[in-house]
């Protein structure tokens, strides 16, 4: 038996497993950060956040897919960065999305054996639109949204702001824009790491 096949053999994830994890949830937030940074602080242009995100982070993501191909790695992944971004003051809309979409990207890679870069690369997409999550809850509720930022600590001018950017349909740009970028972003990752995804035996 191969050393790649006595891994893949091991139920459930190993604190190596856990440790690479960690490592490729610091990189994605990293670039999360500078996805975000041309958008998310103009309130004007915070509604396309979910883009810069889905553009960078692609190649970090099915890295860390082919690097920990088990169950569990991509929900630990949406888990952590949902943390994060409660804890600095993110509506919980976003945090809640990246967790259900944590799960939903799991399940999409896992259909495949997380081995196959074209459904790698669309539970990826899905998992992008974890931080439209608070887009979601602001088109569904734009005064209870507004009343949950205000206590997190954003400005009434921010939010007066962005309320007065919001063009109407703009949600359903939101979640078309983020999926395509995403695989966009996700075709990009698989041409640059081709080396690596098929010493980790990942098909077309």
């Amino acid at each position: 038996m191969s050393a790649q096949s006595s891994y893949l053999n091991k139920k459930g994830l190993t604190v190596k497993d856990l440790v690479t994890i960690g490592i490729f949830t610091a990189l994605f937030f990293v670039f999360e950060l500078i996805g975000s940074l041309p958008f998310a602080p103009n309130p004007a242009l915070t509604f396309y956040q979910p883009f810069g995100i889905a553009l960078l982070c692609g190649p970090v993501y099915l890295l860390m897919v082919a690097k920990v191909p088990k169950r569990g790695g991509i929900v630990v992944l949406g888990i952590i960065n949902g943390i994060i971004w409660y804890v600095l003051g993110m509506h919980w809309a976003m945090d809640l999305g990246y967790v259900v979409m944590g799960i939903v990207a799991e399940i999409v890679a896992g259909a495949k054996g997380y081995r196959n870069i074209k459904w790698n690369i669309a539970s990826f997409s899905l998992f992008c639109l974890g931080p439209a999550g608070v887009f979601l809850a602001y088109f569904a509720d734009p005064a209870a949204w507004a009343e949950t930022m205000l206590d997190n600590g954003t400005s009434q001018e921010y939010i007066d702001m962005m309320t007065a950017s919001a063009p109407a349909g703009m949600l359903p740009v939101i979640l078309l824009g983020t999926i395509v970028l995403g695989i966009i972003s996700g075709l990009v990752g698989k041409k640059l790491l081709k080396k690596q995804f098929e010493k980790a035996g990942i098909t077309a």
